[in-house]
């Protein structure tokens, strides 16, 4: 069971865009990258095809490092670490900051 998921609500808590906050769009774990909504994200240049006829630039955003992020706690109003307890005969996770369940 991984620690981070697909829309989990994240902090980025380095880098240059350290501080943003977004959901977790997609995760490579082969390589441990995540891809954030709105974060890293840079302008690429397409020439025309068929399926974009009139090219132009197109905005794609970039993986970067799993550890460069951190779930984001609603209740604390900042990044908190994740544990895992069992209820009820099921594993969950949980936010350590303020112990809400995730």
């Amino acid at each position: 069971m991984n620690k981070i998921k697909v829309n989990d609500e994240v902090l980025v808590i380095s880098g240059k865009n350290k501080g943003k906050k977004g959901k977790i769009k997609k995760i490579f774990l082969d390589k441990n990258l995540v891809i954030v909504e709105g974060i890293n994200s840079f302008k690429k240049a397409m020439r025309p095809s068929q399926e974009n006829p009139a090219g132009g630039y197109v905005e794609k955003e970039l993986p970067f490092h799993v550890s460069n992020v951190a779930l984001y706690s609603q209740k604390a109003k900042s990044a908190s670490r994740v544990g895992f307890k069992i209820l009820n005969g099921k594993k969950v996770r949980f936010l350590k900051k303020c112990g809400s369940l995730i």
